[in-house]
């Protein structure tokens, strides 16, 4: 009933707005605009190498405090260790391997080998979770039957959800046998494949939801959600999915349904049980705040508004009926009416405008990760977040937080005694000194290790970079 009431809302908002007033700029104040810039430090901390001769495509770096190792991955199939000082790096699995028979699909910018989350029992023997690691991937192998469908469009890859098995987790290299897999996803087309991997870091053993994956699992791609899944609750197209990796009573019997999940035991056979939050357009990150526990989420924007959000049991985002606090109307328009004007759904904390003259022509929110350490005052109990393509790193308040628009954002510069600096200027700077070509974009990505370290992905330099006082 929730969904039929929400589509007869927005469509009468739509049917008004169409003959209203419109925008594809819905934030004429640049994000620069009333707030000075936090300058922070950043050093070079690891190189990691290149991969089929091009420049290592670095997706997400996390901690693996049982074996005293970062971890750190490249789209096109490895997946390395990094010691915590960062002098040794060491390719701990590739995944596009022969022997594994996986085969990646990285042909693409958004494709490859998506994120990967080790469980919270990796490094403790005699616990369920001892040994295992999992691993979200893009696949050219579309011969098995999936277990999620869009119900339209082609099917031009798979992604899969797979748990691979270390028998020693400490070993330098996986030691383990051949993945198996928990879920696949048949992908209706190339762009949108896929998410984030993590499990609560927040929880302990006897908690009822310790051990239960998160997985961000896009609207399918294309434009504007054509097949129209993300408010679908029958589709896990368009969600945040929340799994017991180590059950069984799923549809395939390969993973379980955690019973506490907002749909798992609503007796709606149109729901599916593995649904956590709806609503979202391409969910690349989303990270607990260690103080409140609260759950934001970076989801990608069409055209027009990126947006950070708090993600809540049972949430619905909005998309594709809103574009952050716009309905949304096209790839090229927003309405500028009744902003935020659903209370079903839950609105973004922060967002921004595409158009936004520090901004590329391309923009895609990133991060996400609430600071709450001392070594960097400067950052202090601020959620740090940024745009993927430009390289601009961005903060708000994670004790104070906003109702939605630009106003609250802060921009991060980086200065080493040379003069603020933006991540993009760095890496160009080091293309220029190794003879490479000289990047454009920054294809940014954030990193935490111990200690509350925040560390800084690309994939135009190799290099992963430490944020410092």
């Amino acid at each position: 009933m929730m969904r039929q009431i929400t589509t007869v809302v927005v469509g009468v908002l739509i049917a008004a707005c169409t003959s209203a007033q419109t925008t594809n700029d819905p934030y004429a104040t640049p994000i620069t605009e009333g707030h000075p810039a936090i300058e922070v430090g950043l050093a070079e901390f690891a190189t990691i190498p290149n991969s089929d001769g091009e420049t290592a495509r670095m997706m997400l770096l996390v901690d693996e405090p049982g074996t005293g190792r970062l971890f750190v991955n490249d789209m096109r199939g490895p997946l390395y260790s990094v010691s915590y000082d960062g002098r040794t790096v060491t390719l701990y699995l590739d995944l596009h391997a022969q022997h594994w028979a996986v085969n990646v699909e990285a042909s693409r910018n958004e494709q490859g080998f998506q994120s990967f989350a080790f469980h919270p029992q990796f490094n403790e023997a005699d616990t369920p979770g001892f040994g295992k690691l999992y691993t979200l991937t893009d696949t050219s192998d579309t011969q098995p039957p999936a277990d999620f469908t869009s119900g339209g469009g082609g099917n031009t890859h798979d992604t899969v959800l797979l748990e691979w098995t270390a028998e020693d987790p400490e070993a330098l290299t996986y030691d383990g046998g051949p993945p198996r897999e928990l879920v696949r996803f048949e992908q209706p087309f190339r762009n949108h494949n896929g998410g984030h991997l993590a499990f609560d870091p927040l929880l302990s053993p006897g908690d009822p939801e310790f051990g239960l994956l998160y997985m961000g699992a896009a609207d399918g791609g294309s434009g504007g959600d054509p097949l129209n899944l993300s408010q679908d609750l029958s589709s896990a197209f368009g969600k945040i999915l929340r799994l017991h990796p180590l059950g069984s009573d799923s549809t395939n019997g390969h993973y379980g349904i955690p019973p506490t999940n907002p749909f798992a035991n609503d007796s709606d056979p149109n729901t599916l049980g593995e649904v956590y939050a709806l609503g979202l357009r391409n969910p690349q990150r989303f990270a607990w705040d260690p103080n409140t526990g609260n759950l934001f989420v970076a989801d990608i924007g069409q055209n027009i508004v990126e947006e950070v959000s708090l993600v809540t049991s049972g949430g619905n985002l909005g998309w594709n009926a809103w574009e952050g606090s716009f309905a949304f109307i096209s790839r090229r328009a927003v309405s500028l009416l009744n902003q935020r004007g659903d209370p079903q759904m839950g609105y973004p904390v922060v967002e921004y405008g595409q158009p936004d003259p520090l901004l590329q022509r391309s923009s895609a929110a990133t991060g996400v990760y609430v600071y709450r350490a001392s070594v960097i005052p400067q950052l202090a109990n601020l959620v740090l977040f940024g745009d993927n393509p430009s390289g601009e790193v961005f903060a708000f308040s994670a004790d104070d937080l906003p109702a939605g628009g630009q106003g609250a954002i802060q921009r991060i510069l980086f200065n080493n005694g040379e003069g603020p600096r933006t991540l993009l200027q760095m890496i160009q700077e080091k293309n220029t000194a190794k003879g490479q070509e000289v990047a454009t974009r920054a294809d940014l990505r954030l990193g935490v290790g111990p200690e509350s370290r925040v560390f800084l992905l690309n994939k135009r330099d190799g290099t992963i970079r430490l944020v410092v006082e």
